[in-house]
């Protein structure tokens, strides 16, 4: 799997394929699709850096 880039107002985004969450940085996105993927769970470490426009 390959995060998605995403426009938002304007802003790209990075998503999770897994959980759908948005990241305006690639590197969080690509680690909350490996942990997703692997645990079938989201690492709160993680989702921390996730946007606040996740909707």
């Amino acid at each position: 799997m390959m995060v998605k880039q995403k426009i938002r107002d304007g802003t790209l985004f990075y998503e999770c394929e897994e959980c759908h969450l948005l990241y305006e940085e690639k590197i969080w996105a690509e680690r909350c699709e490996d942990f997703c993927s692997t645990h079938h769970a989201c690492s709160l470490e993680i989702t921390k850096h996730a946007s606040k426009t996740n909707s």
